[in-house]
C-alpha cells in the first residue's frame, strides 16, 4: 500500500511540473515590437549576435553597447522540435545591426525571460 501511495504522489508531482513549464510559453506574433535590453552577463546569451571578427569582416563596428535600447520587429517565427521558439528580428528603423547584419536570430522566450528583449 505504501508503494502505491508513493508512486501516486510522484506521478502527481511530475504532472504538476510539466503543466507549469508549458504555461510560461507565450505566443509570439510576426510584427511584434521589442526593445533590446541589457543582458544579465557581459554578453547576450539568447540573442545570437555575430562574433566580433565576423562583424569586422563585413565592414561593421563591433560595439555591443550601441545595441542596447534598439527597437526591433519580429519578421519570422519558427518553433523547433525541442520546444524553443526561434524568431528573426530586424531593426525597426531599417538600419543594420553593427552596420553589417540586417537580421538576427533569437530564442525569443528565453530572451524575454532574462531581460535581453523587453516588450514594447
Amino acid at each position: 500500500m505504501r508503494t502505491y501511495i508513493l508512486s501516486f504522489v510522484l506521478v502527481m508531482c511530475t504532472l504538476g511540473l510539466f503543466a507549469q513549464s508549458k504555461a510560461n510559453t507565450t505566443d509570439i506574433q510576426i510584427g511584434a515590437i521589442y526593445e533590446i535590453g541589457k543582458p544579465k552577463t557581459n554578453m547576450y546569451k539568447y540573442i545570437n549576435f555575430p562574433k566580433p571578427n565576423m562583424i569586422i569582416k563585413r565592414g561593421g563596428i563591433a560595439n555591443y553597447k550601441l545595441i542596447k535600447g534598439s527597437i526591433v520587429v519580429v519578421t519570422s517565427v519558427k518553433k523547433k522540435k525541442d520546444g524553443t521558439t526561434i524568431a528573426k528580428i530586424k531593426r525597426k528603423d531599417g538600419g543594420r545591426f553593427f552596420g553589417s547584419h540586417a537580421v538576427i536570430t533569437t530564442d525569443i522566450n528565453n530572451a524575454l525571460q532574462w531581460g535581453e528583449l523587453i516588450a514594447k
